[in-house]
């Protein structure tokens, strides 16, 4: 079978509140379906919900006071690891509506560079969530022109 596209990324956070907030109020997903793990968490959706998807980021968090069903479901991870990206550099979605995103991000005080890739008729917003994952998002770049 060959690989399709991207099913979704998780996030192990010590703040599922904070991680709900940024991924609805300025990724404009939504909390949808989870099912009943034995650990905190949200599923988010961006478009098709369960079951056609099975959410595009899964939220997952870390209940200090009873960590035995992470650790069961999905081992266990130094708390020092919890924050950034890690190895993995990145997370980037395809996007339209670079006005409303800029205006998002600038009512959430949420810091981000930009740039336009030469020759591919992309432009980029690069910016963190709350556990300091990058997020890539890819425009065309009509919109930045249209916005400039």
């Amino acid at each position: 079978m060959p690989i399709g596209k991207l099913d979704h990324y998780s996030i192990r956070t010590l703040d599922v509140e904070a991680s709900r907030r940024f991924y609805t109020e300025v990724m404009g997903f939504e909390v949808g379906f989870r099912p009943p793990f034995n650990f905190p968490g949200l599923w988010l959706y961006n478009g098709a919900p369960y079951p056609a998807s099975c959410g595009v980021v899964h939220i997952v968090g870390v209940d200090l006071n009873n960590p035995q069903g992470l650790k069961d479901y999905l081992g266990d991870r130094e708390l020092g690891a919890l924050d950034g990206t890690g190895t993995v550099d990145h997370m980037a979605f395809a996007a339209t509506g670079l006005a409303d995103m800029r205006t998002r991000l600038k009512r959430h005080s949420i810091e981000y560079r930009e740039r336009t890739v030469p020759s591919l008729g992309l432009h980029q917003v690069f910016f963190e969530d709350p556990s300091r994952v990058t997020i890539e998002l890819n425009y065309p770049a009509a919109e930045a022109q249209q916005a400039a």
